[in-house]
């Protein structure tokens, strides 16, 4: 204890009398309050920091400032869970402006004013091929597909200019697909704008493509759920003749309960 006091430079005789002092009143306060910061804190799970646990005890009736909250939580090494803040990566800004998502703005209401496009995956003896598609959203008619192993802007070019040798759409038409690589690249980019074409992009999350999920949705419902190819040729053959009965045979609710070929003849 001498070794103690003479380090903190007090008397044996004022340390015993600070141990016998009685408590402070800030101090029994601060006791007080801190039960129930300790309250709240637990009640939310760890959720609440020094901010909000202060205005829960302002609701309460407590006179106290947010400096002594979050010094008392300090003390007690009460921490939030916190979430990590997002810093925009440099140039998304832009990026996003160059590829804006036309179809909150537009709807076509006849064929060849609007194309999606999209890529999934097929399992092929454990392996994953790829299908790349394009539809018109108006009739919601596959208009070109391919299934490879490549997922790349060769076979989205290719899979486009298909397209525009069976529809020969005037210019214009928006085409609308997701932010990959494989639509957003330049060699793509450029072959829209070869074909007088108006490129559209999906911001986020699911439903900007709502068309070709639904498409993907039904064809593994209705084709490839529970079955098992083992090689890429049955898979490809099993695909064209269900795509041929997708667009000539297959009743649409969206279309009236029409095909999608009886559909664009009844508007033409």
């Amino acid at each position: 204890m001498t070794r103690l006091c003479a380090l903190y430079g007090v008397t044996r005789a004022g340390f015993y009398a600070w141990r016998q002092r009685p408590v402070s009143a800030h101090a029994k306060r601060d006791r007080l309050l801190l039960a129930r910061i300790h309250t709240h804190f637990a009640a939310h799970d760890g959720r609440y920091g020094s901010p909000r646990i202060h205005h829960q005890l302002v609701q309460e009736g407590w006179a106290v400032s947010r400096r002594r909250v979050a010094r008392l939580m300090r003390s007690a090494r009460l921490w939030a869970k916190a979430v990590r803040g997002y810093r925009a990566k440099v140039g998304v800004h832009r990026f996003y402006a160059r590829h804006p998502n036309l179809l909150r703005a537009e709807t076509a209401v006849a064929p060849n004013q609007i194309w999606v496009g999209d890529i999934t995956y097929l399992a092929v003896q454990g392996t994953w091929r790829y299908l790349t598609v394009i539809m018109d959203q108006f009739s919601r008619r596959i208009l070109a597909w391919s299934l490879g192993q490549r997922r790349d802007t060769f076979v989205t070019r290719a899979v486009l200019a298909t397209a525009v040798r069976r529809r020969k759409p005037a210019p214009g038409l928006i085409f609308h697909s997701d932010r990959g690589s494989e639509y957003l690249g330049a060699p793509f980019r450029e072959q829209l704008v070869t074909y007088g074409m108006r490129q559209s992009a999906s911001v986020s999350g699911p439903g900007d493509n709502a068309q070709m999920e639904s498409f993907f949705h039904s064809m593994k419902a209705e084709l490839t759920r529970g079955v098992t190819f083992t090689d890429e040729g049955r898979l490809r053959q099993d695909l064209a003749g269900y795509l041929r009965y997708y667009n000539r045979t297959r009743a649409h609710s969206a279309l009236g309960y029409r095909t999608p070929v009886d559909f664009e003849q009844l508007k033409s």
